[in-house]
């Protein structure tokens, strides 16, 4: 690497990330903030609600680093322009293509950061905090809620006891609707939280619960001397969390699965069965994330890697290539949550990717001949633009 891509490099390195601890700093305060409730509501100090706030930081820079990318290349890009150092590169006979060097090298990078935090970090963040919310659930039932109160522990789940005799909690009334299709109703005489295996249980004795069919006026109740609640099944999302049935074993969600389980996963597992969608969804899009930090730094190259003298041209190329990004964004996220029900539609997560890197890299190679041919096919779109744009500044 030659000093012209040292200097590029350092330029565009710096502006990405800048604007990576930028973003990540401003929506990880904006969740954070979401999750106060942990000290004013369940009582919890402040080293846990900055374990439980740190712990969403993989996912955000898994999503942003690509769109920083994207964002320092357009900066780097415009401040050669504007500097006119693009045109003298040009006089002196460096072609387009070549100037992609050191933007090709922190695009290689930032890949393999969204790939180290797709593949390994992030499942792992998530099932750490799993895990620490279904800690603070059983300490919140136990020590927090006071006698007598109606409290909701999460959404649709409402729990109750009448008093405190030791470490035992007496009168216990818990109401769970978050499958409307059947609610539930767990009393109990007493209960208590236990640990037991690094997950925190409910044990509820002499009790009954009560489950309604929906659309019938069936009930069924169910009489039970001893039961274990597990406390992680609160902490579950109406979305497809396993439910308090499953006994004294934790089933994590897709995305608390690390990938080699989700690449070798037994299709036996009754979770599996009913949530088979979500597990490849889940998978695909973790593969597939690694490639769009390249196809959103050539989305920007072909936008204005070229030296251009004229500014009004160049606001419209940038614009352009911040609606190509968005586009392919948005259908990035529509085909993720369409892979759900249909394998075609995971496929879509890397050809669309795929796509704007051979689009892109055709256009920064070979731009002189597509570019009368892309203006040809475009007039018919731009030329009703600019006349009613003639006509507001007639106006």
């Amino acid at each position: 690497m030659n000093r012209l891509d040292r200097y590029i490099l350092k330029i565009a390195a710096v502006a990405a990330i800048v604007l990576l601890l930028g973003l990540t700093g401003v929506i990880w305060v904006t969740q954070a903030l979401r999750e106060v409730d942990l000290i004013t509501g369940k009582g919890q100090t402040v080293l846990i609600f900055l374990t439980v706030t740190l712990l969403s930081l993989p996912a955000l820079i898994a999503g942003i680093a690509p769109v920083a990318l994207f964002m320092s290349t357009l900066y780097t890009l415009n401040r050669l322009n504007g500097d006119s150092e693009l045109i003298v590169m040009n006089a002196a006979g460096v072609a387009p293509h070549r100037i992609t060097r050191p933007f090709i090298a922190l695009t290689i990078a930032t890949s393999i950061v969204v790939a180290w935090m797709t593949i390994s970090v992030m499942p792992a963040s998530f099932r750490m905090l799993r895990d620490l919310i279904t800690l603070i659930r059983a300490d919140f039932v136990a020590n927090v809620v006071k006698e007598g109160q109606f409290v909701s522990l999460d959404s649709g789940v409402t729990f109750h006891y009448r008093e405190k005799v030791g470490d035992a909690l007496v009168g216990i009334f818990m109401q769970d609707r978050r499958d409307p299709a059947q609610p539930a109703i767990y009393l109990a005489e007493r209960g208590r939280t236990v640990e037991a295996e690094g997950q925190s249980f409910l044990m509820l004795e002499k009790g009954t619960i009560q489950r309604e069919a929906k659309n019938t006026t069936t009930t069924s109740i169910i009489s039970f001397e001893r039961y274990a609640l597990n406390l992680s099944a609160l902490t579950g999302d109406s979305s497809g969390g396993p439910g308090e049935g499953d006994g004294d074993k934790v089933v994590y969600k897709p995305r608390e699965r690390s990938t080699w389980q989700l690449l070798n996963q037994d299709p036996n597992e009754s979770y599996y069965k009913i949530q088979e969608g979500r597990f490849r969804a889940e998978l695909h899009n973790r593969l597939s994330a690694a490639l769009y930090p390249f196809a959103f730094m050539l989305i920007a190259f072909a936008a204005i890697g070229e030296a251009r003298t004229t500014r009004q041209g160049r606001m419209f190329a940038i614009q352009s290539a911040i609606l190509i990004v968005g586009a392919t964004r948005i259908a990035a996220y529509a085909a993720w949550t369409a892979s759900v029900r249909s394998p075609f539609a995971a496929a879509l997560l890397y050809i669309l990717p795929l796509a704007a890197i051979v689009l892109s890299a055709a256009f920064i190679l070979y731009g002189e001949r597509l570019r009368p041919v892309l203006a040809r096919l475009m007039a018919p779109l731009t030329q009703p633009l600019i006349g009613l744009a003639a006509r507001f500044r007639r106006a």
